[in-house]
This record gives structure tokens, sequence and C-alpha cells, in this order.
């Protein structure tokens, strides 16, 4: 239903396969074997992409971030948005046309499968408007029973990112009974895109979707946009091959309204409905070819280069967003790099202070540590104090942790009573994976100053 009351207005967009139309559709079948491969892909023995919410691991090429890693989440989460906020200002929704799974699914598959089975948009208009008599019934039964199988598909794959492609293998292969949970959510994916692509479709988009709204915020009159040159199209009226006429470039012809999957008037100047599909560009170039005029009346423009012919220049808020973006960028590499393999938490056992022991001459603190691998191999690991007068005497001792787990140690740090200069001393430990430095931590170690 729209605003207003009335029966939603269904959209039959032409399709017109021009120069630009073959670019995006290279570009989307790109991305569509990306997005079907990169479950079944392992780098480093993982998934390449994994978004594990419920065992709260997180794998992106083959590396593994856990809880621990919460705070790189959050930079990595921040940089997505700085840069989508950074490519917005600069190209407007181009992500939205060119990249989004939603408009490339829609665009390049279902409405692939519906104009084989269906015909044209005027084909499908006349079906969709005409009785319910057996060519209907057949064509409606084969689209939406091919839309069920692909959406089926999808959910798997859907699924695949979320839970890893390996349970989901389980849960196809082995009896539903042992997985009711993976089956009741592979049915309720199904269900979703299927309605999402089938019914929604561009509601998607214009409707539900955030991102549009952003536009108005996030665009300046510098933006490059899918726009209608007004200067050089008005006034619109018809023209005669290689006559000159007093009209403008356009002809009214509306043909970019016609292939438009959102239903807009691009004429009408920016609309939060435009998802930059170019379809409009597609058409447009195809008349003015006809008509003997320069190509790109619609096309990547800014509001001022139609207004005052000025070329695109970088503006401040561009540098702004492009410094923060850089210096987010910068930190997260370098958190990054220095990523121990072994995170290590250590800490003085609560409610002791330290044990002098007289026998040997030596006081001892009582600490206990925590260790968690971050790697895809199990770690064989000791724990070697940096400074030479300090040995450990295990109470709790492990020798190896097992990738994602994490294992729990209590040991004494002792000292020669000789050796301690002041109250509170600073000690650092490295965590040795054979010839190798998996990690290092400090603590203090307290204890009587020798007199």
């Amino acid at each position: 239903m729209t605003d207003d009351g009335k029966k939603r207005k269904w959209i039959y967009p032409k399709l017109i396969k021009g120069k630009i139309y073959k670019y995006r559709a290279t570009v989307s079948y790109f991305f569509l074997t990306l997005l079907f491969a990169a479950p079944f892909l392992k780098l480093n023995g993982e998934q390449l992409i994994l978004l594990n919410v419920l065992e709260r691991k997180f794998v992106f090429f083959g590396i593994i971030f856990w809880p621990q890693d919460f705070y790189l989440f959050v930079l990595a989460l921040l940089i997505f948005i700085i840069g989508v906020v950074l490519f917005t200002v600069v190209f407007g929704r181009v992500f939205c046309g060119w990249a989004c799974p939603q408009t490339i699914f829609l665009e390049m598959v279902f409405r692939k499968i519906e104009n084989w089975i269906e015909g044209d948009h005027l084909q499908q208009k006349k079906l969709d408007n005409g009785p319910l008599n057996f060519e209907k019934i057949w064509k409606k039964t084969i689209k939406h029973c091919l839309f069920l199988a692909i959406s089926f598909l999808i959910a798997n794959i859907f699924l695949s990112y979320l839970i890893s492609s390996a349970v989901l293998w389980k849960i196809m292969t082995e009896p539903i009974s042992m997985h009711i949970t993976g089956f009741i959510a592979i049915c309720v994916f199904t269900l979703a895109f299927y309605l999402v692509f089938s019914k929604m479709r561009e509601l998607v988009c214009t409707v539900a979707c955030p991102y549009g709204r952003l536009q108005g915020v996030l665009l300046d009159n510098q933006s490059i946009i899918v726009a209608y040159d007004y200067q050089r199209g008005e006034p619109r009226g018809k023209r005669v091959k290689e006559i000159e006429q007093p009209e403008g470039d356009c002809i009214d012809c509306k043909l970019c309204v016609q292939v438009c999957p959102t239903g807009i008037d691009i004429r009408n100047g920016t609309q939060m409905e435009c998802v930059n599909c170019t379809a409009c560009i597609d058409a447009c170039d195809m008349v003015m070819e006809k008509i003997n005029r320069p190509l790109r009346l619609i096309g990547f423009k800014s509001e001022d280069e139609i207004a005052t012919k000025k070329p695109f220049q970088l503006n401040k808020r561009i540098y702004g967003y492009s410094v923060v973006l850089l210096i987010l960028m910068t930190v997260l590499t370098y958190l990054l790099v220095s990523r121990s393999d072994v995170e290590t938490t250590i800490l003085r056992a609560s409610g002791t202070l330290y044990q002098l022991r007289d026998k040997d001459k030596t006081v001892s603190n009582l600490y206990n540590s925590e260790l968690m691998n971050k790697t895809t191999r199990p770690v064989q690991f000791e724990i070697i104090p940096d400074h030479r007068d300090a040995k450990i005497q295990y109470i709790q001792k492990e020798k190896i942790v097992q990738p994602g787990e994490t294992v729990k140690l209590t040991f004494f740090v002792i000292f020669p009573q000789k050796s301690i200069q002041k109250y509170k001393t600073a000690i650092g430990f490295k965590l040795m994976s054979g010839s190798k430095v998996a990690g290092q931590f400090k603590t203090t170690f307290i204890a009587p100053a020798n007199e």
C-alpha cells in the first residue's frame, strides 16, 4: 500500500543491455561468485569468511577473532562506516546499484528469470492484468518454484557464513531430527528471501533500507551522482535527427522512467529512491545516439557540474573524512600486526601478599594466569621470566593450549631475598612456543626490600 492508501503500483522495468549495463553485469557476477565461493574456500585451515555469533568466532581471510578482540571489531566497524560515508559523499549511492546483494540478486538473477518465463515488461504487465487461464497458471507456477529454489540456495549460503559450511553440510546430510534448529532456520531464511525478491523488491531499497535516507545528509552539490543535465535537456520536446531545433536535447520519450527499477523519473532531480543502477544512462545514451546528439544527457555528474560546468573538486569535508579514515586504518593495521598469537592475562592471587621462605632465603608471590590461543593450531608453550634471578614453581600447569581454547595456570614466582631492592618490582615474562616468542606480559612482584 502507498502512503495515500492506494494499492501498490507494481513496477515493470524495461531491460536495456547497454554499455554500462554490461560493466555492471560483470561486476555483479564477480560479487556473486565471491559470495557463493567464500564459505567453501579455506585459508590457514579456516573458512575464508565466518561470522559465527553463537560461538563468538569471527574469521576474515584466515585470521580468527575472538570476543577478546572485540575492540578490533569495533574499530573495523568504524572504518567501514566512515568509508561508506566518504564513498557516499563523493559518489552517492553507487554501492546500492553495483555492489548491494539485494540489487544484484534482484536485477541479475530474479528479474532475468522473470523475463525468461513471462517475457518482457509489457508481456509481464499483460499477463498480470489478464484472466486466470492455463498460461498464467503454469508460468506463475514455474517462476515461483524457481524463486523458491534460488531462495533456498541463498538461505543455505547465508547460513554458511553464520554457522560455517562444515556445520551446514552436516545439517544437509544427517537426519533432520539431529538438526531441528538448523532445519527451521533454513526454512525461515528461505521464506524471507523468497518474499523479499518476489514481493517486496524495490520496497527494500525505498522503504526498509536506511542508507537511502542518509543521502539527504551526506550528499552535497559536489557529490557525483546519476543526474539529468537539465541545462542541456530543457525545454523538452520532440526532435528530428540532424535538424536544428530550439528545444533541449531531451525528447521526453520517458525511456529513462521505463527502465528504472524503483519507478522514479530521474529528470525530477536527486531522489531518495535512486539506487544509481545507471539503467537510465544506458537508455538515454541509446536515444541520444539515434538523434545524433552528444551522449550522457544523463550521467555521473555533480550539481555544480551541471549548473556551473565546474569539474569535480575535493572539498574540506572529503579531506576531513579521508584523514580520519587513514588514521583509523593505520591504528587497526598496527593492532593487527602487533596482535599476539596467544593472549595472556596474569593476576596476583586474590587475598595473598608474599611469602618469606627462610629455609632458602627466598620470597614468593602467587599468580593466576589465563592463556587464550587465537591461532588455528595447537600451541605448545613455556613461560620464561625476564629477570635472571626469578624462578617459577607451578601448582597447576599445562603445556599445550588448543585452537580457540583457554588454559589456566597457577604458579609461584620466586626471588632471592637479596635481589629485592624495593617493595614493588616490575617483572616481565616471555611466552615461548619452541624458539618463537608467542607473547609477552608483565606484572608486579611485591616483597619487603632487602636492607
